[in-house]
């Protein structure tokens, strides 16, 4: 029987609830839902690449022939055999992996909120690049800690500034592989540079790679997890690489941290959902992301290419954007002047959707800055999209 006339509750929220924001990125995509929309805004993976009658087939043969197990509840830290073939699919010959240093998370969001609640007090210092993934932003500043930009040029970012900012850290994030949001690629030997600073300083070293495999040529940089095992945590996702929807990525760190982290994941959600992860080992175990990731890179790099071309005829000498060499996004640098959030106000009446800069810094924002994403877009409605953007700015000038 329902209450008459129940007083209606004064909800009081937790200081911490009272800090969180939503996604910019977030509230931008209910605005490109509409089909008219040319959307450079969303860091999604272009479904084109998503193996669907693979995953089927894997999915009727797990439940056919485990599902029992699949259907149970699971060990927190995962699948043994999907753990024990990333161990080896990590390991190189002077750097070996374990499979009990590896965690299986719902998602690498859920690995940057395990990190920030077993490392992260409030008033920590922790380092990030300026600008930095979002995500990672949102997910640390639950812990209310103080972040320190951390200098990068056109090359990522300078460990030198790691040196003279550490100091008292509790951690460094680094997304060295065509940066979210920047496209930038660390050298390999500022990740030496890194790396050695940072296990001078004592100073846990955060490598989050969800695009590492998306380079457009040639191989992968060196994971800076193999340069030194005891100082850094691993963070990968199957997001990129096969679909988003199933929330798959792991963390791999020394056993210390990777048996709190268990502890905070128990308190969290028990485990990961046991049935995705035998999937997804049922898809790569016979060797299938090395047929199916080059498809991808293909097809990014089809798309990057349309995007810096149109992008050369149509934005103005005043501004500059990086030229990723793999990876999901552009990063645009306007005149000093302009306000890239004004700009998409403008932008979004011609039906045309990216996203400002400013959430991307942790501290003073670049206000005169955007990302652009374009592997979902076709050819056709990146030159449009472009054109339209680039009338935009030059009425600005």
């Amino acid at each position: 029987m329902k209450l008459e006339n129940p007083t209606p509750i004064d909800w009081k929220f937790s200081v911490r609830a009272e800090q969180l924001q939503s996604s910019a990125i977030r509230e931008i995509l209910k605005v490109t839902m509409r089909p008219e929309v040319i959307s450079f805004a969303g860091g999604l993976p272009s479904p084109a690449t998503f193996p669907v009658e693979r995953m089927k087939a894997a999915f009727d043969k797990v439940l056919s022939e485990q599902g029992k197990m699949a259907l149970q509840y699971g060990p927190t830290d995962g699948y043994a055999p999907l753990r024990e073939f990333l161990a080896k699919s990590l390991s190189t010959p002077t750097s070996t992996i374990l499979p009990e240093q590896i965690m299986m998370v719902s998602g690498s969001q859920q690995a940057l909120d395990l990190i920030g609640k077993v490392l992260v007090d409030e008033g920590s210092k922790v380092l990030v690049e300026t600008p930095s993934y979002l995500g990672a932003l949102q997910a640390f500043s639950v812990y209310q800690p103080q972040f320190e930009s951390v200098d990068t040029d056109e090359h990522g970012l300078i460990p030198a500034s790691v040196a003279e900012k550490g100091q008292g850290a509790k951690l460094m994030y680094a997304l060295p592989n065509f940066q979210n949001p920047t496209g930038r690629t660390l050298s390999i030997e500022r990740r030496y540079e890194l790396v050695e600073t940072c296990a001078r300083m004592g100073i846990p070293l955060i490598e989050d790679n969800p695009y590492g495999d998306l380079c457009y040529s040639g191989e992968p940089l060196p994971k800076m997890l193999n340069m030194n095992p005891d100082g850094v945590i691993y963070m990968g996702s199957f997001s990129k690489v096969l679909t988003p929807g199933i929330r798959l990525g792991y963390i791999v760190a020394p056993v210390p941290l990777i048996r709190k982290l268990e502890q905070a994941k128990q308190a969290s959600d028990l485990h990961t959902a046991q049935l995705t992860q035998m999937v997804v080992y049922e898809v790569i175990k016979d060797g299938f992301l090395e047929e199916h990731i080059p498809t991808i890179r293909a097809l990014y790099s089809r798309q990057c290419d349309v995007m810096l071309e149109a992008m050369n005829q149509h934005f103005p000498a005043s501004v500059s954007w990086t030229r990723p060499e793999g990876g999901m996004f552009i990063w645009v640098t306007l005149p000093a002047h302009m306000d890239s959030k004004q700009l998409l106000d403008e932008a979004i009446a011609q039906n045309v959707a990216f996203v400002p800069g400013g959430p991307f810094y942790a501290n003073e924002a670049e206000k005169n800055t955007l990302r652009l994403s374009f592997v979902t877009v076709s050819p056709e409605r990146i030159h449009e999209g472009i054109e339209k953007l680039g009338k935009l700015i030059k009425a600005k000038l």
